[in-house]
């Protein structure tokens, strides 16, 4: 048997049957293709997210700083609107989700059948998504006037009293997740048509020939093989609504009080008060909320697909 130099090894150099006596050689040259991308990552992620980490242990401004340990943290959850804000961030982010995982589900399914206009009706959905967010924002804050707004006029003429929309307590951070939801659902239309159409339909053909009505085939076929999109749908809404800040501000500025604040509302307003520590720490926990929430998420969803 004949032996292997540590030459050889490191070169891992080897003839392969059937090349006529020529030998490859493994190179590592596709590997510096690595590098621009992990430096990119390392400057514009690491080490900013190390940074932020260290700051927010900090009392700090432009010109110097202050260690103070876990000082901000306990702080920041101390403060009842600071702490307030986590919890409005979790409800308008699970409400935002799940409204656009079920309505991006129908008018997926809508869009993709046999129906007159299917290419415009298609357009006009998707058409919220690319309108610039601020402008939704101030033309929902006048739309929803409690007032003179037109929807609450339109309520008026079928005998519905509409609420104070952006004005009530218990409205004002609904009302801007409904805004959301109406803006975001095109999106995740289009992710849902993708995994509909990218079904084979004999699938289809072989339920309709055991019998299986619409509802049959829609919960035995289209449900189960839209998964993967139903995934997709699921992680892009729920992290962004975890880091919506433009709407909410465009539309509330987390008003009435703090009742519509959430996390990224709650850090600007901290950094914009000069409490430059206290404003970081609340954009670490904002990030580790995003990490505990939708890594697990990420991970029982794939693991399920696995099993199967």
């Amino acid at each position: 048997m004949a032996t292997v130099t540590p030459a050889k090894a490191a070169s891992r150099i080897e003839d392969e049957p059937g090349s006529g006596g020529r030998t490859t050689q493994k190179s590592p040259y596709p590997y510096w293709f690595l590098v621009p991308g992990g430096l990119i990552f390392a400057v514009f992620f690491l080490v900013p997210s190390v940074m932020a980490f260290y700051f927010s242990l900090t009392r700090w401004t432009l010109f110097d700083q202050e260690f103070i340990g876990f000082d901000n943290y306990v702080q920041f959850f101390r403060e009842p609107a600071l702490a307030s804000g986590l919890w409005h961030t979790v409800v308008y982010a699970g409400v935002t989700s799940g409204l656009k995982v079920v309505l991006g589900m129908a008018l997926a399914v809508l869009l993709t059948g046999p129906i007159i206009g299917r290419g415009f009706l298609r357009s006009v959905a998707f058409f919220p998504v690319l309108v610039s967010t601020i402008g939704v924002g101030l033309t929902f804050q006048v739309l929803m006037h409690p007032t003179k707004g037109v929807i609450n006029q339109a309520l008026d003429l079928i005998g519905v009293t509409g609420p104070a929309w952006l004005v009530d307590p218990s409205w004002a951070l609904l009302s801007v997740a409904l805004v959301d939801v109406w803006q975001g659902v095109g999106l995740a239309t289009v992710i849902y048509m993708a995994g509909i159409l990218s079904i084979p339909g004999e699938y289809f053909e072989a339920a309709k020939v055991d019998g299986a009505g619409a509802w049959h085939r829609f919960r035995h076929v289209t449900l189960p093989l839209a998964k993967p999109a139903t995934i997709s749908v699921i992680i892009l809404s729920l992290i962004g609504g975890l880091r919506k800040f433009d709407l909410i501000w465009a539309m509330t500025k987390g008003g009435p009080g703090f009742t519509s604040d959430v996390m990224a509302s709650v850090v600007y307003k901290q950094y914009q008060a000069g409490f430059y520590g206290l404003s970081t720490a609340g954009n670490v926990v904002l990030f580790l909320l995003v990490i505990v929430l939708v890594l697990p998420l990420f991970w029982f969803f794939n693991r399920r697909e696995e099993t199967r």
